[in-house]
């Protein structure tokens, strides 16, 4: 929602200034320019980008328009996946075999709806607890192969916003170029007057204005809102492996899960008393 109501507050604050000042609002509505503009912009996307990138990108571009912030509740949800999870592994490994095979008909993982919905950090619980239940590797293998999986997909989410800063990076320049375009053009109206060489300038300097305000006023914010959303699901995996990662060490489950807690921003971070109570409220239910 906030980047909506950022976009509305540069679209407003540039054009509402510029008419304040006198300006005619027409004199900017340059289809051309923006042709020249959008269409360059979008093929030098095409070329440096492969389909799944793009999909990557969309996908990514879309997720701006709603909060990455991860309530307390969502962590307090992951926390009691995790200690559920930890602590039926600590009765039966071969239990837990069931959960993680099929997360999506599991009892676990069905009563946490807002951890099933992220696709990513179930993959990465139920293919990390996968190779401790066939064939269970060190502690220090285990960070090994946690860290390897997240870094690979955040090179993966941090090529979107990287793309876009790129195109935003080129959009001064591609306005540029249809100013150039404007300028030859206004180089063969030298003998039709004044008024209509002076159309033609302005109407060239309008593509110059577009790139810069499209580079600096949207897409270049729109990739650090990408990027923050992406370290924002980072953090997310990071919990994650904190507390298998206490499991690997033979650590109780309660253990497991405040080593998580520890790893969670202090901002959202829920307290000792808070998770303590909720713990045990998943025991009363289990019992």
């Amino acid at each position: 929602m906030l980047v909506i109501v950022g976009a509305l507050v540069v679209f407003i604050s540039v054009f509402g200034g510029f008419a304040i000042e006198g300006g005619h609002l027409a004199v900017l509505f340059q289809p051309i320019e923006l042709l020249i503009i959008g269409g360059a912009a979008g093929g030098s996307l095409l070329i440096s980008a492969s389909p799944t990138l793009l999909k990557i990108v969309a996908h990514q571009a879309l997720g701006t328009l709603k909060s990455a912030e991860t309530s307390q509740k969502q962590w307090i949800d992951l926390l009691m996946l995790l200690y559920e999870l930890i602590k039926t592994a600590k009765g039966n490994m071969l239990a837990l075999e069931a959960h993680v095979e099929n997360p999506s008909q599991s009892d676990i993982f069905k009563k946490y709806p807002t951890v099933l919905s992220n696709h990513h950090a179930i993959h990465f619980i139920a293919d990390t607890l996968k190779v401790q239940i066939s064939s269970p590797v060190s502690p220090y293998d285990l960070d090994d192969l946690m860290e390897t999986d997240i870094k690979a997909m955040h090179e993966e989410e941090h090529q979107a916003p990287e793309i876009i800063q790129r195109t935003g990076d080129a959009m001064p320049g591609l306005g540029i170029v249809a100013a150039v375009l404007g300028v030859v053009i206004t180089m063969g109206k030298l003998t039709q007057g004044k008024e209509v060489i002076g159309h033609s300038v302005a109407a060239a300097l309008v593509g110059t204005f577009l790139g810069i305000l499209a580079s600096y006023g949207f897409m270049q914010p729109l990739a650090a809102k990408m990027t923050t959303n992406n370290n924002e699901a980072g953090k997310y995996l990071q919990v994650i492996k904190a507390a298998i990662l206490a499991f690997g060490k033979n650590c109780s489950p309660k253990v497991c899960i405040e080593f998580a807690r520890r790893t969670i921003p202090p901002v959202a971070r829920p307290d000792f008393e808070t998770v303590d109570k909720a713990t045990q409220n998943v025991g009363k239910a289990a019992a």
